[in-house]
């Protein structure tokens, strides 16, 4: 087997690359735009099995040439490239596995379905595992009638710094975009609409415990009835919602900054040169919130189910912790992402998932042997069931 990973000196990048390695694969594609694959990956995994491929011009000049010798590819570049990663991919007829949402390139999915090709969107930890926890939990109700989906990166404890108690585990300017979109929940089966405005301002904003960590702040961000829709079981969906997990405290740092514009992304008028509040905010605070070596992250997971089952009213709930592998250095956010998107490369690549067109975790990733991977490599999720009186 042979896979490419396009932008593998990423953080995710790196976790996908080394469990390629460690499961079997013959030859692992590694493109990326530096030089220093070698030292990069050096220690981490046997550089003996990655081909580096360094493009000399536009990285999606050689997107084609480098699938075409490949069984399976990871798309982990950044977002804007996604769409022409899955042209290349259309044109190879080559399985392709992306972390990001599958919006920005609906438009290929007419394209991918005549070429007979597989492209698996939102494959990482959140889309990703939390969409095959969904597929996986329905199938034990009748009926679904509430989903609450939590998921988010903080420090551990003692990396915890104020006023945010947060550090960069991935892109830091995603994570400042990801405050700049609406969410839609349902409640009482009516569709409901929070703005980026108000995210950091409402009613839905409220607390979880988790064990050995105490109170967590969850803030609405994602289109939860979107997901819920793909599960047979949830026809009579009364509330769903999905959120962002932070230490408390996080929504009263960002709602007056809000206010006042540092998330825009439109150019401030009156500078020497073109730069937003966001980029500035990136620019400024990215360096300031680094882990150190002997710190942690803590990806944390919690995905909540109610609904009836033989007349009953049942609650099911999975928990899910990932923490930084500190020999290897790896981050909890990157073998979250990096994880799922190789174990799915490999299904795709022995053609243990079929399908063709923009394909999703919840409807064609196999519940059971995927979880079965995930726990191979350490990740296990806890279910835990409550019947009602």
């Amino acid at each position: 087997m042979k896979v490419a990973v396009l932008g593998g000196l990423g953080l995710q990048g790196r976790a996908a690359i080394a469990d390629l390695v460690a499961s079997g694969v013959e030859e692992v594609v590694c493109v990326e735009t530096a030089s220093n694959g070698a030292t990069v990956l050096a220690g981490l995994t046997d550089l003996n099995r990655i081909r580096f491929v360094v493009p000399e011009g536009p990285i999606d000049s050689v997107l084609a040439e480098v699938m075409n010798g490949v069984d399976a590819t990871i798309d982990l570049l950044p977002q804007p490239l996604m769409h022409d990663a899955v042209l290349a991919a259309i044109k190879t007829r080559t399985p392709l596995v992306t972390t990001n949402y599958a919006k920005p390139i609906a438009d290929l999915a007419p394209a991918a379905e005549k070429a007979g090709v597989s492209i698996m969107t939102e494959c990482g930890l959140d889309p990703g595992i939390d969409l095959v926890l969904y597929a996986h939990a329905a199938r034990q109700f009748d009926a679904v009638t509430s989903i609450d989906s939590y998921c988010g990166g903080i420090p551990e404890p003692k990396a915890r710094v104020e006023p945010l108690s947060y550090k960069v585990s991935w892109n830091f300017d995603m994570v400042l975009a990801s405050q700049s979109r609406d969410s839609v929940l349902m409640e009482d089966g009516k569709r409901v609409v929070v703005s980026s405005a108000n995210q950091h301002e409402n009613t839905f904003i409220h607390q979880i415990e988790v064990e050995g960590l105490g109170a967590l702040e969850a803030i609405p961000n994602g289109d939860a009835p979107h997901y819920a829709a793909m599960l047979g079981a949830a026809n009579g969906l009364q509330r769903t919602g999905r959120y962002s997990l932070r230490w408390p405290g996080w929504s009263a740092f960002w709602a007056p900054l809000k206010k006042l514009g540092f998330l825009s992304d439109l150019p401030v008028p009156g500078l020497a040169a073109p730069i937003n509040p966001r980029e500035f905010l990136s620019r400024l605070l990215g360096p300031q919130l680094q882990y150190a070596d002997d710190e942690k992250d803590l990806c944390i997971m919690r995905n909540v189910f109610r609904g009836t089952q033989g007349g009953r009213g049942k609650t099911v709930t999975s928990d899910l912790v990932i923490e930084r592998d500190l020999k290897s250095g790896l981050f909890g956010m990157s073998l979250g992402v990096g994880y799922p998107a190789s174990i799915v490369a490999q299904m795709l690549a022995r053609g243990e998932i079929a399908g063709a067109g923009l394909l999703n975790p919840l409807t064609h990733v196999p519940d059971g042997l995927f979880l079965n991977e995930l726990a191979k490599r350490g990740i296990n999720i806890s279910e835990t069931i409550v019947w009602n009186a």
